[in-house]
C-alpha cells in the first residue's frame, strides 16, 4: 500500500533555532531518507519552500481566482512529505515515528487511493 507521510512543523520555531541545530536535523532527515531509500519503502519526497511561498486557487464562476498563502491560517504549515510503499498503516506509522521532527510538529499518514489505469 501507498501512503503519503505529511509533514507539518511550525515555521516560526524553526527559524527560532540555531543554524547548527537546524544543519543537525537536516542531517537526520538525510540520514531517514537514505535508511528508508536502501529498505524499499521510499518512492519520492521533497521539502517545500515556506507557507509565503504558495499560491491558493479556487474557482469561482467557472474561472480560476488566485490567493497569496496557503488556503487556510493554521499554527504548524506543511512543511514537506515522504511518499512510501509500505505492507499496511501499522508500518507506515512506524515510519513515521522514525522522522525527526524533534517536538515542534507532526506527521500525518494517509493512504493513497488507488488510481484505476488511464486508457
Amino acid at each position: 500500500m501507498k501512503y503519503l507521510l505529511l509533514i507539518y512543523s511550525n515555521e516560526e520555531s524553526w527559524a527560532a533555532i540555531s543554524e547548527a541545530e537546524q544543519g543537525q536535523i537536516f542531517g537526520e532527515y538525510m540520514a531517514f531518507s537514505s535508511a528508508i531509500m536502501k529498505s524499499g519503502h521510499y518512492i519520492g519526497g521533497e521539502a517545500l519552500q515556506p507557507v509565503a511561498t504558495a499560491t491558493t486557487v479556487r474557482l469561482k464562476n467557472g474561472k480560476p481566482m488566485t490567493t497569496d498563502g496557503p488556503f487556510a491560517e493554521t499554527k504548524e504549515q506543511l512543511g514537506g512529505y515522504y511518499l512510501v510503499e509500505v505492507k499496511d498503516l501499522d508500518e507506515a506509522i512506524g515510519l513515521a515515528a522514525r522522522i525527526p521532527t524533534h517536538g515542534m510538529g507532526s506527521v500525518e499518514v494517509r493512504p493513497i487511493m488507488p488510481t484505476p489505469p488511464v486508457e
